[in-house]
C-alpha cells in the first residue's frame, strides 16, 4: 500500500534544509543535472538577500511520505509583474518531484489552493522566481543545461499536464557547434559580410565592444538599455536597480571584454550583446553539494576555469535593440561580431547558446536560424485557471 502524501510549508530550519537539499537527493542518477554552488542556492532561496523579495509574496513547501521528502514547490505572487501587465496571477517555482502523479498533484494542488486563498485568478510556471531567473519547464532537449537556463527530467511535462495545467507559451534555445567547415558554410559567410557593411552604411551604425577601462560606465549602459529593449516582451517585467545590480554583478565577475557589444547608430547606442561563458561546464566538474565545504568546491572550479580551463561554450543570456531601432538588421552586426570571436584560433569558445527567445519572436529566430544556428531546447510555461 502506498504511504500517503503530506505536504508542509516550510517554517522550521529542518524544512529549510529537506527543500535546499532535496534537489541532490533527486538528481543524484541523472547525468545531465549541473548541481548550483551551495552560496548560490542559499542566497537565491534567502528572502532577506534575494532583491526580487522586495516585491515578491510567497512560501516554500515540502512534500513528504513518512520522514522522506519526495518532493518541493514554491508558492509567490509578483507584484510587480501583476502590475506591469494588469494581472492578478501567482506562479509556482522551484517544483522538484520522484515520478508518482499523487505527490505532483499534490504540490501543485498545494500552490494552486494557495493562490486561490490570494484571490489570483490563475496560477503561472514554473519560474524561480521571476523572468530574469531559471524558468520554463524542459519539454525538449535534454541535454545539460546552460548557465542560468533549468533542466528536469522528461516525466515533469506528463505530471504537469496531468495536474490540469496547459500550456501558455514556448521558449527556444538555439545552438551553434563551430567548426571552420561549419563557418564558411554558415549562412554563406560572404554573404553575410556583404550584408553587415551595408546595414551598417546604411544605417551609419557600428559596433563597439565592452570597455573595461570604463567598465562602470558600460555595465550603467546595459542596464538603461535591458529594461528599455525588453519593455515589450511577454512576460518581461523591469529589473528594479538592486536586481540588475546583482545581475550585472554576477555575470560581471566571468565577463570576457571581448564578448560583450553595442551596437550605435550616429555614435548612440541603441543596443547591446552579452555573451558569458558557460559555467555550468565548470559547475559540473566541481561537483557542489551539502556536506562538502564550498572552499573545496571552489578550488576544483577554479582549475577547471583558469588552470585547465574547459569552459569553451558562449551564452548569449542579454542582448535587446531599442524598439525604434528594430527590423534595421542591426542585430546581425552584433551576431557577426560574434561569429568571429567564435572563429578566432586565439580565443577558446567553439560553441554558443542563445536563448530563451519566445516562440511568438519569428523576427528573431529567423535571424537566427539563417546564420546557422538551430533550435536544440524547448521550455514551456504552464497556467491553470481559478
Amino acid at each position: 500500500m502506498t504511504q500517503s502524501v503530506e505536504i508542509r510549508k516550510v517554517e522550521s530550519k529542518k524544512d529549510f534544509r529537506a527543500f535546499f537539499k532535496f534537489p541532490w537527493k533527486l538528481y543524484r542518477d541523472d547525468p545531465n543535472w549541473v548541481p548550483p554552488l551551495l552560496s548560490m542556492r542559499r542566497e537565491l532561496l534567502d528572502k532577506q538577500h534575494n532583491p526580487s523579495w522586495e516585491y515578491l509574496e510567497g512560501d516554500y513547501f515540502v512534500a513528504w511520505r513518512g520522514d522522506e521528502p519526495v518532493g518541493t514547490i514554491t508558492a509567490v505572487i509578483n507584484h510587480r509583474h501583476n502590475q506591469f501587465h494588469d494581472e492578478n496571477i501567482a506562479w509556482f517555482g522551484f517544483f522538484e518531484t520522484i515520478d508518482d502523479p499523487q505527490v505532483a498533484h499534490a504540490l501543485l494542488d498545494t500552490a494552486y489552493q494557495w493562490a486561490k486563498a490570494k484571490g489570483c485568478t490563475a496560477i503561472r510556471g514554473p519560474q524561480s522566481f521571476t523572468t530574469h531567473e531559471e524558468c520554463g519547464l524542459l519539454i525538449d532537449g535534454f541535454t545539460p543545461p546552460v548557465i542560468l537556463m533549468p533542466y528536469n527530467p522528461p516525466y515533469y511535462q506528463t505530471l504537469v499536464e496531468g495536474a490540469g495545467f496547459h500550456k501558455v507559451m514556448d521558449v527556444y534555445s538555439l545552438y551553434y557547434d563551430h567548426t571552420p567547415e561549419e563557418h564558411e558554410k554558415l549562412g554563406n559567410a560572404k554573404r553575410i559580410e556583404k550584408i553587415t557593411a551595408r546595414i551598417a552604411r546604411q544605417h551609419n551604425a557600428r559596433v563597439r565592444t565592452f570597455d573595461n577601462k570604463r567598465r562602470k560606465q558600460d555595465f550603467q549602459l546595459f542596464k538603461e538599455l535591458y529594461n528599455t529593449a525588453w519593455i515589450a516582451n511577454w512576460g518581461f517585467t523591469p529589473m528594479t536597480d538592486k536586481e540588475l545590480d546583482a545581475l550585472i554583478n554576477s555575470l560581471g565577475m566571468f565577463l570576457d571584454p571581448r564578448t560583450a557589444w553595442f551596437v550605435e547608430v550616429d555614435e548612440k547606442p541603441v543596443g547591446f550583446m552579452l555573451a558569458v561563458q558557460d559555467l555550468n561546464i565548470i559547475l559540473k566538474r566541481a561537483g557542489a553539494r551539502p556536506g562538502t565545504p564550498e572552499w573545496i568546491t571552489l578550488i576544483k572550479a577554479l582549475w577547471h576555469w583558469k588552470i585547465r580551463p574547459k569552459a569553451d561554450v558562449l551564452r548569449v543570456p542579454l542582448m535587446g535593440i531599442l524598439p525604434e531601432h528594430r527590423n534595421k538588421g542591426l542585430d546581425v552586426l552584433m551576431y557577426s561580431e560574434l561569429r568571429n570571436v567564435l572563429s578566432d584560433p586565439n580565443l577558446p569558445y567553439r560553441a554558443l547558446d542563445c536563448g530563451w527567445i519566445l516562440e511568438t519572436n519569428q523576427d528573431m529566430l529567423g535571424t537566427l536560424i539563417s546564420i546557422g544556428m538551430r533550435i536544440y531546447k524547448t521550455h514551456r510555461f504552464y497556467e491553470k485557471t481559478i
